[in-house]
């Protein structure tokens, strides 16, 4: 069994000990290199992030923050995470940085944490709007624990209504608000929701795992000069690997590390934490930055093909790295083109639009993202292709025309492979 260059000798090791896991390592890496990948919330991170993230830096328990461990023999990766939360300060111009928190999720729990008590009440996007699970759903602890009042988009714009955000901070006086979502094509007016929670007293907290990386990149505005928390995933844009992380103003500095840890996680993954502040490293160069501004031009090119052949983005546009397609003037449900663009090679998700009759499970709309093609080298001229090739998968009810669809799939990914070997 040949191994890729970037997992070198270990992984030889690993196909000797286990080759049933060694195949199926292998088997997600063809699945990368096969297909188009236009999940909005992935990315192929780099070999010299996989590399930290591989290292022997996962041996090691480090309960506690640099200079403050519970455990001894931390001064290695006790400088690790000092070089991260420089690099991470420098990147995003913040007074203070955390690289624990293990995803998302976790760094929003913290934020709770450090802010609020439950059944203090939140002011957040709803999530059939383009929200997010963790910010006030029935289903997630933001919902269970906490007043969660939902603000929406638009009828006619089909953004994010700020006169209704402002009418609801007013009249529910919530402790936090929170901007940011999962599938939000247009840029957000921070300045707006600041001079709201100002007005309400409220703690301002930014989640920007979506689009975080196009402001490391410095392809779009920053929220960290408006928001008391920016809370972040470093998988997305950013091209990391899988964890969260928050940076905030120093006079929340305390409770913020407080809230990660102890109150919500125990040991960091200090490889985790290497790997992150590689990437870190990886984004503050004029490549990273070009990468940024490609993946938005390869996002608004993708969607306005996707337009011509009738596939109606919400909000007319896009500004970001993703777009939202409403199906229901080409008479195809969400999962329906889920499945025929899985059977043509083209992987994207299913996904509601603001003011769906349908349920989630069916859904009207399409997610698309140009992360992971951006970093396969991809430009315009490539995306407008695949904006064809999926409006072809969508429209088609012929297995024969995937088919052929999987073919042209195979000759663009051929050209630009995910992961090129050496």
């Amino acid at each position: 069994m040949n191994a890729t260059p970037f997992w070198g000798p270990d992984f030889d090791q690993l196909a000797q000990l286990d080759p049933q896991m060694a195949d199926l390592l292998l088997r997600e890496l063809g699945r990368l290199r096969s297909g188009l990948q236009l999940i909005a919330s992935e990315n192929f991170t780099s070999p010299a992030v996989l590399a930290a993230l591989g290292s022997t830096l996962s041996n090691k328990y480090a309960e506690g923050y640099p200079g403050k461990r519970y455990y001894g023999g931390c001064e290695v990766v006790d400088e690790v995470e000092r070089l991260g939360i420089e690099r991470a300060k420098a990147l995003f111009g913040a007074d203070h940085a955390n690289l624990q928190p293990h995803s998302g999720a976790s760094a929003n729990i913290a934020v709770y944490g450090a802010f609020l008590q439950p059944g203090d009440t939140v002011l957040a996007m709803a999530l059939p709007h383009g929200g997010h699970l963790t910010h006030g759903a029935k289903v997630s602890f933001s919902g269970k624990w906490f007043n969660a009042v939902h603000y929406g988009v638009n009828r006619e714009t089909e953004d994010i209504d700020y006169d209704q955000m402002r009418d609801l901070a007013r009249e529910h006086k919530p402790k936090m608000i929170i901007a940011g979502g999962s599938a939000i094509p247009r840029l957000i007016d921070f300045a707006a929701f600041r001079a709201v929670a100002d007005e309400v007293g409220a703690i301002l907290m930014v989640d920007a795992a979506h689009f975080i990386g196009l402001v490391a990149g410095k392809a779009i505005p920053s929220p960290v000069p408006y928001a008391d928390v920016v809370t972040f995933t470093t998988h997305k844009v950013l091209r990391g690997p899988r964890g969260g992380m928050i940076v905030c103003k120093a006079e929340h500095a305390a409770a913020i590390d407080k809230a990660v840890f102890p109150m919500m996680q125990g040991g960091p993954l200090m490889h985790g934490v290497a790997a992150k502040a590689v990437n870190l490293a990886e984004c503050a160069t004029p490549e990273y930055q070009a990468y940024a501004r490609q993946v938005i031009a390869n996002s608004q090119a993708l969607t306005s093909t996707l337009a011509s052949h009738g596939l109606r983005p919400t909000t007319g546009g896009t500004d970001t790295h993703l777009a939202l397609l409403d199906l229901q003037g080409v008479g195809v449900t969400g999962i329906d083109a889920e499945q025929r663009c899985g059977e043509a090679g083209i992987v994207l998700n299913k996904n509601a639009i603001p003011f769906d009759p349908a349920p989630p499970s069916i859904a009207s709309g399409i997610r698309v993202g140009t992360p992971s093609v951006t970093t396969q080298g991809m430009g315009v001229p490539e995306v407008q292709h695949i904006g064809d090739l999926i409006a072809r998968a969508v429209l088609s009810t012929s297995s024969e025309e995937r088919v052929a669809i999987r073919h042209e799939v195979d000759a663009l990914v051929a050209r630009f492979p995910a992961y090129p070997r050496g």
